[in-house]
């Protein structure tokens, strides 16, 4: 009797594992589709065939239509027109210079101090304060040499639209550090001092249709900011700016100037392009204060750094014009 019973037992039992495997090899071979309707699943913002890898890759987006968009669009008012804002009752903070004067098309053109990418690179080590700088005190940066004004509050909603605005501009690069066609091109260095003369005929043959020749570019009707930005005075950058060094300047130029002009479509030489920077920041402009606190470790200073202290013993007049065989 107990015999039958444990027989029966493990029939029932191997009918069991029989099922149980029928099922298994059921779902392995026809998986349940699970309904996903009351979920959200998560996957990548873009597709790979829409990163860009160089700069020059850049579409123009739309910014979407949520607080994040609308934060962003406000920052690119603030990038192109930043003459329109940033007043402290009835006086103009800085001059009247637009972020864009020097960022071209809205910091999206390449080899022209692009925006795009820059959320993949900051946190970074800048040698002028010799410190890691978030990417907003690198914009008060800008805010104090470039536009010649002071800094605006780190928290503050124009500091938050731009930061948005760079965002969102930098949303389709591969988070890996720097991006092609950030910063300025390289170009080859003459091995000579700068020719201040030949780049005056540089200026009046290739920059005073649009800058003037007295370098006061062109303002716009109701005096608020430039259609074409002056190059030297009083509203122009000081001379603690990054623009005041004369590698920077010929760097700049040469991808990005006469209008029209591309990194990979020059209108000047390399020796046209160092000539006629060294010509433009020969002038007078704002001055910075408080510039001998740059670069607390003397050894990080570049070379081209117009204003001491140097940690050589090469003059003044060579650190401005050159040559940089040093």
């Amino acid at each position: 009797m107990e015999y039958k019973k444990l027989t029966n037992y493990l029939k029932a039992l191997s009918w069991i594992i029989v099922a149980l495997c029928i099922t298994c090899t059921t779902l392995c071979i026809f998986p349940l589709k699970h309904d996903t309707s009351s979920r959200k699943i998560d996957s990548p913002a873009v597709s790979n065939d829409s990163l860009i890898t160089h700069v020059s890759q850049f579409k123009e987006i739309t910014f979407k239509d949520n607080p994040e968009g609308e934060m962003a669009k406000y920052g690119e008012k603030l990038i192109k027109n930043t003459y329109d804002y940033f007043y402290d009752g009835q006086v103009k903070i800085g001059n009247k210079l637009a972020c864009a004067s020097c960022h071209l098309n809205g910091g999206t053109k390449a080899f022209a101090a692009p925006y795009v990418g820059l959320t993949n690179v900051f946190p970074t080590y800048i040698g002028r304060e010799n410190k890691v700088e978030s990417l907003e005190e690198r914009i008060n940066g800008c805010f104090e040499r470039s536009m010649n004004g002071r800094a605006i509050p780190e928290n503050s909603r124009e500091m938050r639209a731009i930061v948005t605005y760079i965002k969102n501009i930098s949303a389709n690069t591969l988070n890996k550090g720097r991006l092609p066609g950030q910063g300025f091109v390289q170009l080859d260095i003459p091995d000579r001092a700068a020719d201040l003369k030949h780049g005056k005929l540089v200026f009046e043959g290739k920059c005073i249709s649009c800058h003037g020749k007295d370098g006061q570019g062109v303002p716009q009707a109701g005096g608020k900011g430039y259609i074409y930005p002056p190059l030297w005075g009083k509203d122009s950058y000081n001379d603690g700016a990054g623009m005041a060094r004369l590698l920077t300047a010929a760097r700049f130029i040469k991808a990005n100037m006469p209008l029209g002009a591309t990194y990979d479509t020059p209108q000047l030489s390399d020796a046209e392009a160092y000539d006629v920077a060294a010509y433009i920041n020969s002038f007078d402009r704002p001055k910075k204060t408080n510039k001998e606190l740059d670069y607390p470790d003397l050894g990080k200073k570049p070379k081209d750094s117009p204003y001491p202290p140097y940690a050589d013993n090469i003059s003044l007049e060579q650190h401005k014009h050159g040559p940089y065989n040093f």
